[in-house]
């Protein structure tokens, strides 16, 4: 697939909502990657994004190769270190921390990746990624060394997302991070949407079809679950009539 963006940037114009589950390398088992496959087959998810923010050396291209076997969907990487590359997968995120001012995250990293993703056929997608406080330190917190934006601080969050799209982002991704106690408002949501003339990406604490739905009439053009499918499997399930 090389299509990966132009087909996100056709959804949004044809004001198609889309869904991707993430599946973290470092909790999924091989041995429940069919099953699990088989139900976001079932579910109205558009893509699947692999990644994680401390996976061990193989584990990503394993799972990767895997997953493969069980569907058609898209597999875009959604790296936290260069040991995740693998051209097994048909994109990926490529992703500059820019909430944070830890140099190695906004641009060391990135640097570090290059040799290797030259070696790929990988669609490469520039990705702003926009990390939101959510009451708990979260594994790319802890990882990056940044702090996250507190929710309060709207002007910045909005900044920062259109400062990402000047300096060429060809996607905006607010995280409130894995596993976050709740998910990012509705308003700061639509908030950056309006200033964006570039797909928005929101993710973290998204635990139900509602919130789900919240983020989508708020602005979000492609949502991300990911820890509530590890929890809850039948979560799945309220996945096929989304509006």
């Amino acid at each position: 697939m090389n299509n990966l963006l132009k087909n996100i940037i056709d959804a949004v114009k044809k004001d198609i909502k889309q869904l991707a589950v993430l599946i973290d390398p470092d909790k999924m088992r091989i041995e429940t990657v069919s099953s699990f496959i088989a139900k976001v087959n079932q579910s109205i998810a558009t893509h699947i994004f692999v990644g994680g923010s401390e996976v061990d050396d193989g584990l990503t291209e394993t799972l990767v190769i895997e997953i493969k076997k069980y569907t058609a969907l898209p597999i875009i990487l959604f790296p936290g270190d260069v040991i995740q590359i693998t051209d097994k997968a048909d994109g990926i995120l490529f992703l500059s921390l820019i909430s944070g001012r830890n140099p190695d995250y906004l641009i060391g990293k990135q640097v570090e990746a290059v040799s290797k993703l030259a070696k790929t056929n990988l669609e490469i997608i520039p990705t702003g990624y926009v990390l939101i406080e959510n009451g708990k330190e979260t594994a790319v917190q802890r990882v990056s060394e940044t702090k996250p934006i507190k929710r309060s601080d709207i002007q910045i969050i909005k900044d920062t997302a259109k400062a990402g799209e000047l300096l060429g982002m060809k996607l905006i991704y607010l995280e409130a991070g894995s596993g976050a106690t709740h998910p990012i408002e509705p308003h700061i949501i639509s908030e950056v949407k309006q200033l964006l003339n570039i797909p928005l990406i929101v993710g973290g604490g998204i635990r139900s079809k509602a919130e789900i739905e919240s983020a989508y009439k708020a602005g979000a053009d492609l949502v991300v679950i990911g820890t509530a499918f590890e929890e809850e499997e039948s979560f799945f399930n309220e996945l096929k009539n989304l509006t």
